[in-house]
């Protein structure tokens, strides 16, 4: 009989023992799953979604997995936090700033109003040129630029080209990071990532030139630096989604796909108000299907809306491009056609859907 109970309670102790083992395995299982920095997400408790407020600060990716982002909206300037709480934007990409100047930035408690709603906010960054409106550009560059500083953009006044590897630069975004981070941002917005294609290309009237996958994978490792940087600074989660560039996943070994939460793509359908030919769309969705085959949202953005209302020739494009975009899995925002992104452009019951 003593033998007996012995067993009994020896394989009890047991029982328990493995069973703490199993949930502790679980939990660390559990903690490595959040570390990765490249998923939506709401909570759920018993089956049913539970509603977020940003206001209670997202700490842990875990609150955001998963979460259903069915509409976006794109404006740089003078974006107003009152009519963005008011839109129905399930996500929005923004400028820092009103105007891109320092002293008209917006407050944290402007981006606190829009958080309240429920909406996602994001920081617009661009990592592949300089602009000279930003806070950190100085008056002597136009005469005496530093080493890293390359030709003004032809098609954007005030934008140059950077060598995004160098140093100096890399310190400059990391400290328009930390405005963004105090700020409350829920993300950043990466543009000019196909700069690589820049340094790449032997017409580009610079002193050096770079081979294209060298100058890809500069730009994949300093993604991954930013990335690092906001998470360490965060401790928490924070959005990363690129825009345009695509094609860098040429040279990419799955890095940037385990750290961004998405893709963003101008023009994909229609280059203003004239629709692009078939095999220039299927070139750009080769790789962004890629990205959306890894469970990240890809944003579009075509500008086919002329301005002149929701109604004939203008209805039928703007329905076309929807249409195209959401076939594909894509989640679509028709802009404005002049590209000034300087207005919220909601169709009632079209953008944002019902």
């Amino acid at each position: 009989m003593h033998i007996r109970k012995m067993s009994i309670i020896f394989i009890t102790v047991i029982v328990i023992l493995m069973s703490g083992c199993i949930q502790s395995q679980k939990d660390i299982i559990l903690k490595e799953n959040l570390s990765q920095n490249n998923t939506f997400a709401t909570p759920r408790s018993n089956n049913k979604l539970q509603n977020i407020t940003f206001t209670q600060n997202i700490t842990t990716l875990s609150q955001i997995k998963d979460m259903k982002i069915e509409s976006w909206a794109y404006q740089l300037q003078n974006a107003d936090p009152d009519k963005i709480t008011e839109s129905g934007f399930d996500l929005i990409v923004i400028d820092y700033s009103r105007d891109g100047s320092e002293k008209s930035k917006y407050s944290r408690e402007d981006l606190e109003k829009i958080k309240e709603k429920g909406i996602i906010i994001i920081a617009y960054l661009s990592i592949g040129e300089a602009e000279d409106y930003r806070f950190y550009w100085k008056k002597d560059w136009y005469s005496n630029p530093p080493n890293w500083l390359g030709k003004e953009n032809k098609e954007w006044e005030g934008n140059y080209a950077v060598k995004y590897w160098n140093n100096e630069w890399r310190s400059i975004i990391f400290s328009y990071l930390d405005k963004i981070i105090e700020q409350g941002f829920a993300g950043i917005y990466l543009d000019k990532v196909d700069e690589f294609e820049y340094w790449s290309d032997e017409d580009n009237g610079e002193n050096l030139i770079l081979s294209e996958e060298d100058a890809a994978k500069r730009m994949i490792r300093f993604i991954e630096e930013i990335a690092k940087y906001t998470k360490n600074k965060t401790n928490r989660g924070f959005y990363i989604i690129i825009q345009n560039g695509e094609r860098i996943l040429e040279y990419d070994n799955d890095t940037l796909l385990k750290i961004i939460s998405g893709w963003a793509v101008e023009d994909l359908f229609y280059k203003e108000l004239e629709p692009l030919p078939e095999q220039q769309i299927r070139e750009r969705t080769f790789y962004l299907d890629k990205v959306k085959e890894k469970g990240k949202i890809i944003l579009s953005v075509d500008y086919v809306d002329n301005g002149e209302g929701y109604e004939g020739e203008n209805k039928r494009r703007i329905d076309d491009y929807i249409t195209k975009a959401k076939y594909k899995g894509y989640i679509p925002y028709a802009a404005i056609s002049d590209r000034d992104l300087d207005e919220l452009n909601i169709i009632e019951g079209v953008q944002p859907p019902l």
